[in-house]
């Protein structure tokens, strides 16, 4: 079965037509109405200088909450259509997608403070490159699962996948290093064969024309290592929602409602990222599960329930780790 005939899957059934329908109006108005707010705020920051972290972090909050909440409220509408199994796997894809995406703020914390992207300009530059990004995740999404039903095997590969993401990490966790390359990343390098760079600011404009020559800015540089790292990130992510459901539906509204709040997410954790000191443990080892648990299909079947409850365990417990080790260190500074 092929991408198309996966889509017409999606909407084949009343269920899954009203439940799109349902999904498509609440997040139709949530950026509607979070992209006029934006637009105030921008224009308040213009008026107040200097205000623009304490604006953002406000803004922040308040959307991390409606996008959670609204994540919490479509969970709701699947149980009472379609039952509880599918908003388990909802939820369960919401925290797998949302808890692996923290790990890639940091990338995008650490290329806004080397472009010296100020606050006002990130937020436009993720606007942009989530919503961009969306499209290529549900390309993904459908082929995934066209694979999996099609060739039965790619569920041993997928699971192979993702043990050896994390293993990758966990080799790699004591090796990083809070700096970046720009010129090398091999985004840009593809980018300059297009465009000549330019690393300097104008405004937010993604492009600037000097002496009749088209230049890609900074903002453009961000832009396109974003969007990189978010297809580097969606090969990993994909496939460990995928061991969980190969529901079309399921994953893709999961993906997109985690996804879009991404943004409000970095902006509010962004002051605090350097906090998260076992994070890193806990995405390998819900990685390695999802792993197993892939590679284990057809000889021990994972109650999906026990699968939400292993993978949200996992993750608050390394959290809570950390955040004793936060007022363990604050307490030693006084």
């Amino acid at each position: 079965m092929d991408i198309i005939s996966n889509i017409t899957i999606i909407s084949g059934s009343d269920h899954h037509s009203i439940l799109w329908i349902i999904f498509c109006i609440m997040i139709g108005i949530a950026l509607a109405v979070d992209f006029g707010l934006y637009n105030n705020i921008k224009s308040l920051i213009k008026r107040k200088q200097g205000s623009s972290q304490q604006q953002t972090f406000k803004h922040a909050l308040i959307w991390t909450i409606i996008w959670i909440s609204l994540a919490t409220i479509f969970a709701g509408i699947i149980f009472v259509t379609v039952g509880h199994d599918k908003a388990v796997l909802f939820v369960t894809g919401y925290i797998i997608e949302k808890s692996l995406s923290i790990d890639n703020m940091f990338i995008f914390l650490l290329v806004f403070s080397f472009l010296a992207i100020p606050y006002t300009y990130q937020y436009k530059v993720l606007m942009v490159g989530i919503l961009s990004a969306i499209l290529m995740r549900i390309v993904l999404i459908l082929a995934g699962v066209s694979l999996l039903e099609n060739f039965h095997f790619m569920i041993y590969v997928f699971g192979g996948l993702l043990l050896f993401t994390a293993i990758r990490m966990l080799v790699q966790i004591r090796k990083r290093d809070e700096k970046i390359e720009i010129e090398k990343n091999i985004a840009v390098r593809l980018m300059k064969k297009i465009f000549p760079v330019s690393f300097q600011l104008n405004g937010d404009k993604f492009f600037v024309r000097k002496d009749g020559i088209m230049y890609a800015t900074s903002m453009m540089i961000a832009l396109v290592i974003v969007e990189m790292t978010d297809l580097v990130f969606a090969l990993d992510s994909i496939p460990a929602i995928l061991a969980i459901t190969s529901d079309s539906f399921i994953v893709i509204t999961s993906n997109i409602f985690a996804i879009l709040g991404l943004r409000s997410l970095y902006f509010l954790l962004a002051g605090m990222m350097n906090k998260f000191y076992y994070l890193k443990y806990g995405l390998i080892a819900i990685l390695l599960f999802v792993g197993v648990k892939m590679s284990l299909t057809g000889f021990i079947e994972f109650p999906v329930t026990l699968s939400l409850i292993v993978i949200f365990g996992i993750l608050t417990f390394t959290l809570g780790l950390s955040f004793i080790k936060t007022r363990r260190i604050l307490k030693q500074t006084i």
